[in-house]
């Protein structure tokens, strides 16, 4: 195997080498002038405990973030296996993406999906330039996680999966 040098990286090539990590899935949702607003980020990830915060990676061309940052309180919820529909709802058209989604709204604008297997109230802690993306730390306000049952949604070499259970050796499938 030999390494590649930064001027030889095939864009391409490299979003398939990234594929080969996989991610958890997330929505992150709020309600925006009166409507529930959203995306499915790919990108979550536990920060720091104290403060507690998360972060998720969202590109510059993300048409949804800058309408998202506009509310007090972001949802975030950790999707089940069974959400890959709504992945792909979430990456719809705007003002369908909630069409036939259980939701709650927090008294904050939050918005999580009912199912999910974990649900976050959040604020915007920091945001940081990276390259074609913009890394957005969310501080944790609130969390509900009981009785949560199944296992993530994962994102993985360009598609949806999940995990088989530990028993089966905890290894991912599609």
């Amino acid at each position: 195997m030999s390494l590649t040098t930064n001027q030889d990286l095939d864009p391409s090539a490299l979003r398939e080498a990234f594929g080969i990590f996989p991610s958890g899935v997330v929505a992150l949702a709020a309600e925006v002038d009166g409507r529930p607003v959203g995306l499915a980020a790919s990108s979550f990830t536990s920060v720091s405990l104290d403060p507690p915060l998360v972060s998720v990676n969202l590109a510059n061309t993300s048409k949804t973030w800058p309408d998202l940052r506009r509310s007090s309180h972001l949802g975030v919820t950790v999707l089940a296996e069974h959400h890959a529909s709504v992945c792909r709802a979430l990456a719809g058209p705007v003002d369908r993406r909630f069409d036939d989604l259980a939701y709650t709204v927090s008294p904050d604008g939050a918005v999580t999906l009912d199912e999910g297997l974990a649900r976050f109230d959040c604020t915007v802690y920091r945001e940081v330039e990276a390259g074609d993306h913009v890394l957005v730390l969310l501080e944790l306000h609130a969390v509900e996680h009981e009785g949560a049952v199944g296992s993530p949604l994962v994102f993985h070499r360009s598609g949806f999966g999940t995990f088989l259970d530990h028993q089966d050796g905890g290894a991912a499938r599609r």
